[in-house]
């Protein structure tokens, strides 16, 4: 099973998610495939997630975050035991959020919805100071991250099997050479196409 988060102000629609779901389905394995809208705020995010594969046995389960999604993703993995994607992840969202506290909208429909304060004190509740298996981990970070740091990246997880790519941006605009690799992580072999 897959579970995968997008980040701050996307969605299921955003191009990674696009991308690895069309491989799922490709694949016939759609219905390992999830990819909720993420409410919000960051409790009721890692709520919906933790609904989503409350039977989902850790070895069965990878969960893959983007930019916010990432910061979820760790946390989750470290408090499930599951293997975790992290591609371009916030590693200190707090501080990155604190500008866009108000009402702002999602980038693939337009539609508002309002960050609130006590957004960034919720966020702390799920701060990862150190990750504990770093094999359970694969980190892509793009070296051209226009909003986030890859250094910051790349130490956050040492040790962890890491793809860092020279230039790209924060949204990995060639994601679909990473198809591949990332899927073979979660443990499905996406040459297998029917």
């Amino acid at each position: 099973m897959i579970l995968y988060l997008h980040g701050f102000r996307s969605s299921p629609l955003s191009m990674k998610s696009r991308l690895l779901a069309a491989q799922m389905q490709a694949l016939g394995r759609e219905g390992q495939w999830l990819c909720p809208q993420l409410p919000a705020s960051p409790k009721l995010a890692i709520e919906l997630a933790l609904s989503l594969v409350k039977d989902v046995a850790p070895a069965e389960l990878t969960i893959i975050g983007s930019s916010l999604g990432g910061y979820y993703a760790t946390w989750l993995a470290e408090q499930l035991g599951c293997r975790a994607v992290l591609l371009n992840p916030a590693i200190v969202p707090l501080i990155d959020l604190e500008q866009h506290v108000g009402v702002t909208t999602e980038f693939h429909s337009d539609k508002p919805f309002e960050f609130k304060r006590e957004y960034i004190d919720e966020l702390r509740t799920f701060a990862v100071e150190k990750i504990t298996e770093p094999q359970r981990y694969f980190l892509i970070a793009a070296t051209g991250d226009e909003v986030l740091d890859y250094r910051d990246m790349v130490a956050h997880y040492q040790g962890a099997r890491q793809l860092v790519i020279d230039g790209s941006d924060h949204g990995i605009s060639e994601f679909a050479d990473y198809v591949a690799p990332v899927l073979a992580f979660c443990g499905i072999d996406a040459d297998a196409a029917q």
